[in-house]
């Protein structure tokens, strides 16, 4: 039988099939210190009825229900009944399995002052241990003295705000010290002001140790369930579209349930016996105990750089070659092999004082090598940019440093030198050539492609002036890119980041032309003039219900761009009514309005809380 881990509907809370335990212990949930540090807000007015301690506060909880809108039926901090995006990450997970398969389970449960039966089965990160504890796991760690027990935990490492990107997992291991189990969290939390149950307060970013303990489950006798006491777990985006219809077992939160929570929860003594059990079963299947997931494009590049495999970067111009070898080495050495001459890159001769012919070392490999002598046990990235480009004598140089990691006259790189290259495809660029074949197989190659999804993630990261960002949000890839001739000005998304810096410095759209073109600059402009409703207006209560239902699509992102001008003191009021465009555009809203300032982060995340609140 199918072990399947569930949440409760809102009619096994509140409605005609009210489960008996939730009749007797209510609709109230205490909220873990780990699903804190995860991102579960946490109440300091609300208790679970007979706990008025730390440990005893609660939160918002999941139900496994649609309210219809594409929102999730939830269960407040004081039990009554509320929606929460689907998108959000902000919720606490309340685990639910049936026992029937689980043998012997309810042998060992035991009544509760309520009369409820409780069990104890599997186990989890819960509570956070006092400060003398945290201080003696930290120093151990730092140490390396601390014992791994095998066995890992997993959860989303995204940002508790971050409506827009899918599960990315990342696993806490777990440690064994004086007989008792922790894992070491870095914090994502929601809220600036939470505190866990020991007193700390919760700040993301930090690093706290939280102890591994029994889950304690109700026992549901006439349904057959086990429903977790405790909220155990939060920061997984209900559904990957934002749009929620009910269809529970194609959800993010069915995924992490199933496939990440129903392993943790095994404790690690049975944990290594289930392993064991894994691979004898998984031996013909897969006998070589390899890992099937999916990789992306960056994965790959940082995959060929720890190997030490030469990596090609393919791509269209602008398309963030570069940085994405920033991404795994910020003061990588580059060389720019389109525009370079053979002197500069295996260095001038030169007759010296006594008539000898001597070899100027380049100043490239002078930098690369002071680097490298500096931080010998860091890896150092030698990116040949636009190797295309190339006259073919530079590449044939280029081979041997690619093949051997030698320059003559120099010898071999240190051993922490990694090689990256990139160039354009030769129909993609006027000035490509073609990569020599010996060359090409000295390679792995990664192909790629940024969308429009992409690009806006990195936009919000790094500033990109909001009516560029709400005008991709709107037109998609067909604005981001537009056709390369040779003749004119095309948009890519190096232009687009070119554009947003002649934005802020003169605030005058017509001059894009020079970057992008004259047609998009022609579709930008009017997308930028469009009839919005202003700030002002929404401030003053100066505009009809009906002006919101008129705006078309386009209309509502340039409004949104309007009304991110906000300022602190504004921007409850213009958020409530940034809600009222829908879902997508408040987040949207969010997104400008903070531009990653800290202390907007702040405001935001005070008015998500004062809002899961006040819901009903």
């Amino acid at each position: 039988m199918k072990r399947e881990i569930t949440l409760l509907s809102e009619e096994q809370v509140f409605g005609s099939q009210k489960l008996d335990v939730i009749k007797t212990v209510g609709t109230k949930c205490a909220v873990t210190d780990f699903a804190i540090l995860l991102g579960a807000s946490v109440s300091d007015i609300f208790y679970v009825d007979d706990d008025e301690s730390s440990k005893g506060r609660t939160t918002w909880w999941y139900s496994s229900s649609s309210n219809g809108d594409g929102n999730v039926r939830c269960v407040s901090t004081y039990g009554s009944p509320g929606w929460d995006e689907a998108g959000s990450r902000n919720c606490g997970i309340r685990p639910v399995l049936p026992y029937a398969d689980i043998p012997g389970v309810l042998k060992k449960a035991k009544r509760n002052n309520q009369g409820v039966l409780e069990v104890e089965y599997g186990e989890y990160p819960q509570y956070a241990p006092g400060f003398d504890i945290q201080r003696t796991l930290a120093d151990e760690f730092s140490k390396g003295t601390l014992r791994k027990t095998g066995k890992t935990y997993t959860r989303n490492s995204r940002r508790y705000d971050d409506l827009y990107e899918s599960f990315s997992p990342v696993e806490h291991e777990e440690f064994e010290y004086n007989g008792k189990k922790y894992v070491r969290v870095i914090e994502n939390c929601y809220s600036v002001d939470d505190k866990l149950s020991n007193g700390f307060d919760a700040k993301s970013g930090c690093v706290s140790w939280v102890g591994v303990s029994p889950i304690v489950w109700y026992v549901d006798e006439r349904s057959k369930l086990l429903i977790s006491k405790n909220l155990l777990a939060s920061g997984v985006r209900f559904c990957n579209n934002r749009q929620y219809d009910g269809d529970f077992e194609n959800t993010e939160m069915y995924m992490f349930l199933n496939e990440y929570f129903a392993k943790d929860m095994m404790p690690s003594t049975t944990y290594e016996i289930i392993e064991d059990n894994i691979e004898k079963k998984n031996r013909e299947t897969n006998p070589y105990g390899l890992d099937f997931r999916e990789v992306n494009e960056e994965e790959i590049i940082r995959g060929m750089v720890e190997a030490d495999i030469p990596v090609f970067l393919h791509g269209l111009s602008g398309d963030g070659k570069s940085s994405r070898v920033k991404q795994i080495d910020s003061e990588s050495e580059e060389v720019h092999l389109g525009s370079i001459t053979m002197d500069m890159l295996i260095g001038k001769s030169y007759v010296d004082t006594d008539g000898e012919t001597k070899q100027a070392m380049p100043d490239w490999l002078r930098s690369l090598l002071r680097k490298c002598e500096e931080e010998p046990d860091r890896i150092h990235i030698l990116f040949l940019d636009e190797l295309t480009n190339a006259l073919p004598s530079i590449q044939a140089r280029v081979f041997n440093l690619v093949l051997e990691k030698k320059l003559e006259y120099f010898g071999k790189l240190p051993d922490n030198v990694r090689i990256v290259a990139a160039g354009n495809e030769m129909q993609d660029s006027l000035a490509a050539n073609p990569l020599a074949e010996p060359l090409f197989g000295r390679f792995a190659h990664v192909y790629i492609k940024t969308t429009a999804e992409t690009w806006l993630k990195w936009a919000r990261e790094n500033n990109i002036h909001p009516s560029i960002y709400a005008f991709i949000s709107y037109k998609g890839d067909v604005a981001l890119r537009s056709e390369y001739n040779g003749e004119k000005p095309n948009a890519d998304p190096r232009s687009w980041e070119m554009a947003s810096k002649m934005l802020y410095a003169t605030g005058r759209p017509e001059m894009l032309r020079a970057l992008i073109g004259e047609d998009l600059t022609r579709e930008f402009v009017a997308f930028c003039r469009q009839r919005v409703i202003t700030v002002e207006d929404v401030i003053n209560g100066d505009y009809r219900e009906e002006e919101i239902q008129e705006l078309n699509t386009a209309q509502r992102y340039a409004t949104v761009v309007e009304i991110s001008k906000v300022d602190e003191e504004n921007i409850e009021v213009v958020r409530e009514f940034a809600k009222s465009l829908g879902g997508e555009y408040r987040a949207l809203f969010d997104s400008i309005w903070t531009k990653d300032s800290e202390e907007r982060l702040e405001i935001l995340a005070e008015l998500k809380l004062k809002e899961r609140e006040v819901r009903r």
